[in-house]
């Protein structure tokens, strides 16, 4: 899921292409269902939460809307490497549906092909949304989706390690690399993060090179290696494991579960897990550790946002906007962060959101200064996301140096 930042960019712009010539046509023929120019009972909805709990909330959720629009909702939940694809095949056979979730990531690149309308054609705004929200979702000066919830990730501390060792949690680099030596004992490690081959990798590396004033316009920078050499640090003085580069966020909170990691970077929706298999471990979480005192923590935004595809029927599209606000509601917002781990996207729930749920507020907090991954290149991001990869593994690995290794990349 989005959620694990892993699913960023799925979308090849080949397909996307192909997709703008598919979307046009069903525009034109309208949304599968007939425009018989009679009452809307009901509207077709497609997702990827195929896997539980999220299965059954949105499926509840989505009823509950339907509800109060009067409709039916035919829901669809795909798993999520096949959304896309399936996108293009709805578009190609003039289906579309008439509501469509989407990865943030891939929303730009989606409503590039003109397959998704504006929600202000329909009486939709994003008003009073976190800036970072509102600009996963604008193409081109348009919004085309409506986010309710988000996350982003942090650094996870061991209580009784930290305490153990004396150390509290670090709030700069030097605090970290400090820490994370000072708390490397035998077979643990003090730190433990995710640089595998791919958009989970970046996902995880972006608050350490966006804090540092690192732009993916060009990762060839000063600024971008001193980040990429902070994590080769870590691993080259045995901080951190070498296993980083094939962990996914699963596996680090595996590590830390197991007390094989008294630090790590995660996401929020680690909770249920640690629950579940940690039961008594005790731990927090602070916002991931910036350059320097007073520098400003920049995270990158996950979670999902909700579009209108361009059905060619103005009738369900009016209506399809309306299960889209239901889904954005105040307390639907609040209902969604507080089972899903995740953040309210309206910053004046934020506060009350943090009252109810303490555990979620270093990740609450980094939200008000997060970052779209999509919001300096658009549709271009998963180029660059696989390039800001690509140099951690070389980094890492030994292959090349920091400085070398995101030359190589950017050119490559």
């Amino acid at each position: 899921m989005a959620r694990r930042g892993a699913r960023l960019g799925r979308t090849a712009l080949a397909t996307a292409t192909a997709l703008a010539t598919a979307a046009t046509l069903a525009a034109c023929g309208g949304g599968g269902a007939g425009d018989s120019g009679g009452p809307v009972t009901s509207l077709r909805v497609l997702d990827y939460y195929n896997n539980e709990p999220e299965n059954t909330v949105y499926a509840d959720l989505l009823n509950a809307c339907g509800q109060q629009a009067g409709v039916t909702i035919q829901r669809e939940a795909v798993p999520g490497a096949s959304l896309i694809a399936k996108v293009l095949q709805q578009a190609s056979s003039r289906t579309l549906p008439d509501v469509l979730m989407l990865d943030n990531p891939d929303l730009q690149q989606i409503a590039a092909t003109g397959a998704l309308s504006p929600i202000t054609d329909f009486g939709l705004s994003t008003d009073g949304y976190a800036d970072g929200i509102v600009s996963a979702s604008t193409y081109e000066g348009k919004v085309y989706g409506m986010q309710p919830v988000t996350n982003t990730i942090g650094l996870f501390y061991n209580e009784d390690m930290l305490a153990a060792a004396g150390v509290t949690p670090p709030k700069t680099w030097d605090e970290l690399k400090a820490a994370a030596a000072k708390l490397t004992s035998g077979d643990r490690y003090g730190l433990a993060f995710s640089a595998p081959a791919n958009y989970e990798g970046t996902w995880q590396f972006l608050p350490f090179m966006w804090s540092n004033g690192g732009d993916e316009t060009n990762i060839a920078s000063p600024q971008v290696a001193q980040a990429l050499q902070l994590w080769v640090d870590l691993v080259t003085s045995g901080s951190a494991s070498r296993s980083v580069v094939n962990w996914t966020q699963a596996d680090v909170n595996e590590q830390f579960g197991a007390g094989k990691a008294a630090m790590m970077i995660n996401g929020p929706w680690q909770f249920p897990a640690l629950a579940q298999k940690a039961p008594d471990l005790k731990y927090g979480v602070v916002p991931i550790p910036v350059p320097h005192a007073g520098a400003t923590e920049v995270a990158p935004l996950g979670g999902e946002t909700w579009t209108l595809p361009r059905t060619g029927d103005e009738a369900r599209q009016k209506k399809a906007a309306e299960i889209v606000a239901c889904l954005n509601s105040d307390a639907t917002q609040m209902d969604l962060a507080t089972e899903r781990s995740s953040v309210p996207t309206k910053t004046a729930l934020l506060d009350g959101f943090v009252a109810q749920a303490p555990t979620m507020a270093a990740f609450t907090e980094q939200v008000k200064t997060a970052r779209a991954r999509t919001g300096k290149l658009g549709a271009d991001w998963p180029a660059a996301a696989t390039k800001i990869y690509t140099a951690v593994q070389s980094a890492i690995t030994g292959g090349a140096t920091p400085d070398a290794a995101l030359r190589q990349a950017q050119n490559g």
